[in-house]
């Protein structure tokens, strides 16, 4: 079958665009990409909660694929709406993920826990600003735009003591070496963001191209992420609210869940939760309730 993909031009979304090319390549049909630049790519001066929130990466890609220059949209999942247009499109599949953790890189510092008094810390994303915060209240926060490239180009530059990256995409990238310290952190300091290290492909709604794009979906991953979205749409917050979630399978199919908000008083609240595989499909929901008194 032949298939176009819709992909935001930056490196790491054309190295996510061109793994999942290269598998449906393997299954057999012929994959090209069609470059689409979004309104997250043209704005750069502004923190991305003040320019929209929801959908910012995807709104001109699914444009993309209604006018019918592509039929499969490639997505970091933790950039994909919990709410979309299901009536043009679906969520076909979800590829087992990356790694979840957030990274701490720096040039100077060896760990988030060496950085001196005020220290300044680069990130776009109000999660982590608001636990790096709760971990270190001396720290200074700084916005940080731009793709990997430039925000990697930033440190070195000295812009900031250190910057906080997704551990995935650093990973995908393979930038680790080119950075003088880095620290995967735990994720009891920094809860991920939903979805953090997964990919979503998204579709148009035929059967054939679902179809076609099914045998890279992972069950395991397909979970946790379910529960993770369900959570926070049960919270009616966005891709880039100040919300943190992370759902584990365990060894013994128990699924461990954690959770972080910033609370409407500013205080960050976590919670941890433990629920049987088989209650999976309403977890993400019940847990989301025990934090809506803080909202």
């Amino acid at each position: 079958m032949k298939l176009t993909i819709a992909t935001r031009g930056s490196k790491l979304a054309l190295w996510q665009a061109e793994w999942v090319k290269k598998r449906l390549e393997k299954l057999g049909h012929e994959v090209d990409l069609k470059i689409v630049t979004t309104t997250g790519d043209k704005i750069l001066d502004k923190p991305l909660a003040e320019i929209g929130g929801k959908g910012l990466f995807i709104k001109e890609v699914e444009e993309a694929l209604l006018r019918g220059e592509a039929q499969i949209a490639v997505h970091s999942l933790k950039d994909f709406p919990t709410q979309y247009d299901t009536e043009h499109f679906t969520l076909a599949a979800i590829p087992k993920r990356e790694a979840v953790e957030d990274v701490f890189l720096s040039e100077t510092f060896e760990t988030l826990a060496e950085l001196p008094h005020n220290a300044v810390v680069g990130t776009s994303s109000i999660r982590r600003a608001m636990q790096l915060k709760a971990f270190r209240e001396d720290l200074v926060i700084a916005d940080l735009r731009g793709n990997v490239d430039t925000r990697i180009n930033k440190l070195k530059r000295g812009e900031y003591d250190a910057i906080i990256l997704a551990y995935a995409g650093v990973k995908r990238l393979d930038i680790l070496k080119e950075i003088k310290y880095f620290e995967v952190l735990d994720t009891d300091i920094m809860v991920p963001a939903m979805g953090q290290g997964a990919l979503g492909i998204e579709t148009i709604k035929d059967d054939e191209v679902i179809k076609a794009v099914k045998p890279l979906n992972d069950l395991w991953t397909q979970v946790e992420v379910t529960i993770e979205r369900d959570f926070v749409d049960e919270l009616n917050l966005g891709c880039h609210a100040p919300v943190g979630v992370n759902a584990k399978i365990m060894v013994d199919d128990s699924i461990k869940i954690k959770a972080a908000i910033l609370s409407k008083d500013e205080k960050v609240v976590k919670k941890e939760l433990v629920v049987p595989f088989d209650e999976w499909q309403m977890a993400g929901r019940e847990f989301a309730k025990e934090f809506k008194e803080y909202l």
